[in-house]
């Protein structure tokens, strides 16, 4: 079984729980990729250094981060640090971690976007001088390669961004970089975040939606996905379209969070929810 799994900044440097869970399923022989965000690390660093990070809404409803130039010199900074931290983290734990981010090799290759299309004062409007892309290509080889060899490997953000011909890192979404390789390694994808999984009232934890295995389950998980959580489940669908069979949205605050996730705990969503939706 190959997994990927996706965990947050903060938890990038714990060296317990997912680190521990990781080292775990190597010694299984089980294939791991990791693949980690850092969000709140950007900004905070973007603070210390006097800079207000930007948000922006797009006509979908998404709120994301806008990534000038100067945002984007902070992303790579940060992100490459806790990748290293994460790296060191588990060969710590016995693991032979190999640090990647999605220029390496093009693991994450695609085109850039220069202008992004956002809503402000309830007016549609084009921003210009954006530094993010979208995710067309994995260097799946790269990866099959260093996990024959018995590598982990630990990859993130940014990505090899095409910018007529110009190879550029640009700002992507970790979950949706983790939902990529998953598909293309045909991987069960476990998406970490700070609750059980995925509740039908997201005020209530007695209402976590346990497995979604039909067409019916999907439109009841679409519905009760709200704010953060509508992205992750956007990333599942993403992954589960691109040949991953399961992904599972889980506890990163558990004491075994992964192997507690593939045991069973969290919400379980299967390919069959939306090849029926397909059919």
């Amino acid at each position: 079984m190959t997994v990927v799994i996706k965990v947050g900044g903060a938890r990038a440097v714990d060296p317990a729980g997912a680190l521990a869970d990781v080292a775990s399923l190597a010694e299984q022989g089980e294939q791991v990729v990791v693949v980690h965000g850092g969000s709140t690390k950007v900004d905070e660093t973007l603070e210390r250094l006097g800079v207000d990070p930007e948000y922006v809404e797009t006509p979908s409803g998404v709120v994301g981060r806008f990534t000038d130039e100067t945002t984007m010199e902070v992303f790579e900074m940060a992100f490459g640090h806790l990748n290293t931290q994460l790296v060191a983290g588990l060969q710590s734990e016995g693991v032979d971690a190999v640090g990647l981010n999605g220029v390496d090799g093009k693991l994450l290759y695609g085109p850039r976007k220069s202008a992004v299309r956002v809503v402000e004062d309830g007016k549609k409007k084009i921003r210009r001088g954006d530094h993010s892309g979208t995710i067309k290509q994995v260097n799946g080889d790269l990866l099959r390669s260093l996990l024959g060899d018995g590598y982990t490997p630990v990859a993130a953000p940014p990505m090899a961004g095409d910018d007529d011909g110009e190879i550029i890192p640009v700002n992507t979404d970790a979950d949706r970089s983790a939902a990529a390789i998953a598909g293309e390694l045909d991987a069960t994808l476990v998406l970490l975040t700070d609750v059980e999984g995925v509740y039908a009232d997201p005020d209530d934890p007695s209402t976590l939606i346990e497995s979604v295995e039909t067409s019916d389950d999907w439109a009841a998980l679409e519905a009760a996905a709200e704010g953060f959580m509508g992205r992750k489940i956007m990333a599942a669908e993403e992954a589960l379209a691109g040949g991953s069979p399961e992904v599972v949205v889980a506890d990163a605050n558990a004491d075994e969070p992964i192997l507690s996730a593939l045991s069973g705990s969290g919400t379980h969503v299967q390919a069959s929810a939306i090849s029926e939706e397909d059919t």
